[in-house]
């Protein structure tokens, strides 16, 4: 589990573990039934012990048990931030970087376009790069045929950007 997905969605209000849980599977879709549900928790310890979040005892009602309540700390606000500027492309995941635009918004702590925006720069840089060095390559070299692979995929999703910043304009427009 990315610790700063679960460092995102506290960002917006604190939280129990079944909550973050909750939003984790909502946000992931049909990917989010394959999560295992102790990730999330093991995840917090970590995070508190780092001391990202702290964590406070609420009391339970008598059906229900005492429950603990995380909530970021400045340190985790910050590294928050931090993840939030971080531009890191391409990735395998992208449920990540789905992630990354649903707690921005979420936490109103970034605008999902501005993200989408300097992932779409960076990736564009990196598809010069890789088509200029596709083109020094002699033609059926194996160098040639990853670059072409490099270049297919950075295409793809740039691709896929076009899609996410038109979903999150028209979400803002409908705000």
């Amino acid at each position: 589990m990315q610790q700063e997905v679960v460092l995102a969605l506290l960002a917006k209000e604190p939280s129990y573990g079944y909550q973050l849980r909750a939003r984790l599977r909502q946000a992931l879709g049909p990917l989010g039934e394959a999560m295992n549900d102790g990730q999330v928790y093991v995840t917090l310890t970590r995070l508190e012990r780092a001391g990202l979040v702290t964590c406070e005892s609420a009391p339970g009602t008598p059906d229900r048990p005492d429950r603990k309540v995380y909530a970021l700390t400045a340190a985790g606000q910050q590294r928050v931030s931090d993840w939030f500027a971080e531009v890191s492309w391409p990735k395998p995941d992208l449920a990540e970087f789905h992630l990354k635009l649903l707690a921005a918004a979420a936490a109103r702590l970034a605008d999902p376009v501005a993200i989408i925006d300097a992932q779409r720069r960076e990736l564009l840089r990196r598809l010069r790069d890789a088509q200029r060095a596709e083109m020094a390559e002699p033609a059926g070299s194996d160098g040639a045929l990853l670059l072409e692979g490099i270049v297919l995929r950075l295409q793809a999703d740039l691709r896929w950007l076009e899609a996410c910043e038109r979903s999150w304009t028209h979400r803002r427009a409908q705000s």
